[in-house]
């Protein structure tokens, strides 16, 4: 246990050692120029930015973070935008070591990788001699094309194209999500202002109830209206009792 110890401090201690001297080496044009490349990638690939593989480990990320940070720091690179590069690095370091976040980037690597196999495949169809140099050497030619650089390169290009289609596809749910909340509270609003009439007018009527039911009694009472303005009931008919239907007041004298 103890000489396990004592060996990964001295690795660790080398590799301090070995990052002291290289950046005792690294002149104001190198910074420069990686300031450029980090501002330079694709946003949405935090594997750009720390320009690392796509089978990188977490030590991976964070050994790669802290050298390049160290190289754009705005306290050691006078790039006027250092800043913006070692935000950029923070950013892709939080995301990689989320994993949440990483299992979704790999998802979509790994979409990259089957619609580039299925796109070779169909084109081995056609190449007879490829076709059977995959069949003799049971799939080693493969991997060996997908350690390639120019397979590595169609995948960067072939997940920057899935990337984006992703975040495209999420921003205009976000953007559809934002006008239904949009139109709901819009509705309630309005349904707010439609109960806010109702109760005003429920309370104004209440309020006149005392002066509706003084109206009422004063004409039980007197049969006439008791306040200007009051609606008045109209006079009785003389009835014939030897006919069916009402008859004209008769007129006297």
């Amino acid at each position: 246990m103890g000489e396990a110890s004592a060996t990964t401090a001295a690795t660790a201690a080398a590799d301090e050692y070995l990052l002291k001297s290289f950046f005792a080496e690294v002149g104001e044009v190198e910074r420069d120029n990686e300031v450029l490349r980090i501002l330079s990638c694709f946003k949405l690939n935090p594997f750009e930015h720390l320009n690392l593989s796509f089978d990188s480990s977490l030590d991976d990320v964070k050994k790669q973070y802290r050298k390049l940070s160290l190289l754009v720091h705005p306290d050691k690179c006078k790039h006027p935008k250092a800043q913006e590069a070692f935000g950029a690095l923070a950013k892709a370091q939080e995301l990689l070591l989320d994993q949440q976040e990483r299992d979704y980037v790999l998802s979509q690597v790994q979409a990259a990788k089957e619609e580039l196999r299925a796109k070779r495949r169909k084109q081995m169809k056609k190449d007879a001699a490829s076709k059977a140099k995959s069949l003799v050497d049971e799939g080693k030619y493969e991997q060996e094309f997908e350690r390639s650089d120019e397979f590595q390169q169609q995948l960067k290009l072939k997940v920057r194209e899935i990337l984006t289609d992703q975040e495209w596809r999420r921003r205009k749910m976000q953007m559809r999500l934002s006008e239904e909340e949009g139109r709901l509270k819009k509705d309630e609003e309005e349904q707010k202002e439609v109960w806010k009439r109702k109760r005003e007018h429920e309370e104004q009527w209440e309020g006149t109830r005392e002066k509706r039911v003084s109206s009422w009694r004063d004409f039980m009472k007197t049969g006439k209206k008791g306040k200007k303005g009051e609606i008045r009931p109209p006079k009785l008919k003389t009835e014939d009792p030897n006919k069916s239907y009402v008859q004209r007041p008769v007129k006297k004298g």
